[in-house]
This record gives C-alpha cells, structure tokens and sequence, in this order.
C-alpha cells in the first residue's frame, strides 16, 4: 500500500487500544485486526493521546450516524475511507444498504477480515471517481461518512466530489472532519501521519467553501467522554486536546445536499 493507504493504521491502533482499555469505543475487531497485522507504527503514531482522540472521534461519527439511520430509513450509508474500520459492526444499520470505500489495495486487504451480505458492500475505488455512484439505487437518500478523509483531498477534487453527489442523489447528509488551514500547513512538520510518510495535507477555514449547505459544528473532544479518562489523563487531554486550542487545527461539521 502507499503511504496515504497506511495512515489506516494509525486510527486501527488507536480504536484497538481504547477498546482494550474498555473506555470510548467497545471494537473487538480492532482488537482482532491489530493482532493480526502488527504493522510497525512509532513515534507520535503510537501516542495515547492520540489513541485516545482516535477513539473519541470514532464514537462521535457512530452516534451521529445512529441519528441518521433513524431519521433517514431508506437512506443508503457510504463510509468513505473506510480502511479496517468496523463501523459497519458497531453500528446497527437496521437493513440500511451500507457502502464501504477505499482504494483497491485496501479492500483487498479489507476483505480477509470482513464479508459481503445482500445489505452490505465493499467497493474499492477512488473516491473522486464517481464511478461508484452506480451501486447507490436511482431515487436513494445518501448518508455519507468521511472520517479521516478530506485532508488527504485537495478542495478542487473535494467541491467537485460534493457537487456531483449533490447533482446526482435525491438528498445527503454528510459528517465531516477537516483540518484548519493553520492545521494543515503545522501537520507538515508535527502530525502523525508523518511517521507512515505523508507530508502534504489540505484544510480550510470555512466550510461554506465547499458549496453545499453547513447544517452545524459538532465537538470532537464531548465532554461526556472525556470523563471516561482518569485522574491526570482527564486533566490533560481536556486543556491540550479539547476546546479552543483544538478548534485552532481540526473541526468537525455537518453537512446536507
């Protein structure tokens, strides 16, 4: 795999390490996964705290999508990027048709873990071909989730994604993490990605850019799941990795079509 396909393995750490830790995100086939494949990450890849905001981040896209599956019953669900993740498992998606994207290379690798169902599908592609638009049924709502996706994307490529979908599907829902522009320029020289190879990320600092329409900002770092962090964790991953300073590098957003 090429080194933007190997940053997979930074959020698959950090999902298997919460999940044994029984904090945040219950993922045994993280767990499974990890074991199996050991890939050799270092550095800031490795960070607890890092694993930790892996973990947050993750539950977070879960319990929106929850929200959705329910609001929106004939909704077809595209996880984009979806790496080893297994969303697919820790969500009950109720008979939803569910999507997963990510190069060839990784569904390939995708495929020893996981198996096709009537309702559930794994594609590998381009996520800027539009090609796949054709496994979504004419007449469909889309729920799109792009966890870990849009910094690896320039804005032209990722306004033309987002337009065509809008120009091809009844309606959406997209849930969205980005870097800052600040973000993007400071993670050449300190972000974990780094340690697999990738050195050139994208951000923006106002969501209307992208041409369709902001519903809100969502919280990477809720409260509610910082305090399953203890004593001196807790302390610190809320005044280094929430709130304010946070907000100065990555944001997460909603958005419709």
């Amino acid at each position: 795999m090429d080194n933007v396909n190997k940053t997979l393995y930074i959020p698959l750490y950090g999902k298997s390490y919460v999940s044994k830790k029984g904090i945040l995100l219950h993922d045994p086939k993280a767990e499974e996964i990890w074991q199996a494949e050991g890939f050799p990450l270092k550095g800031k890849s490795r960070s607890k705290w890092l694993a930790y905001h892996m973990g947050m981040r993750s539950a977070v896209f879960d319990d929106w999508l929850r929200e959705k599956l329910t609001e929106m019953p004939d909704a077809v669900v595209v996880h984009a990027g979806c790496g080893m993740d297994s969303r697919i498992e820790r969500v009950m998606h109720q008979g939803h048709l569910w999507l997963d994207l990510d190069f060839t290379e990784v569904i390939v690798q995708r495929r020893r873990y996981y198996h096709q169902t009537e309702d559930y599908r794994m594609l590998g592609c381009d996520l800027r071909d539009i090609s796949w638009f054709a496994s979504v049924p004419k007449g469909r709502a889309v729920i799109l989730v792009m966890e870990g996706v849009s910094m690896y994307l320039p804005r032209a490529d990722l306004c033309s994604l987002l337009g065509n979908m809008q120009d091809s599907f009844d309606s959406m829902a997209i849930l969205m993490d980005v870097y800052t522009e600040f973000g993007a320029k400071a993670s050449k020289y300190k972000n974990p990605v780094n340690d697999v190879g990738v050195t050139v990320l994208y951000g923006m600092d106002d969501p209307t850019v992208l041409g369709i329409p902001v519903i809100r900002e969502h919280d990477l770092t809720p409260e509610k799941m910082i305090c399953e962090l203890q004593g001196f964790e807790q302390v610190f991953f809320r005044r280094m990795f929430a709130g304010r300073m946070a907000k100065k590098i990555y944001r997460l957003y909603e958005f419709s079509g």
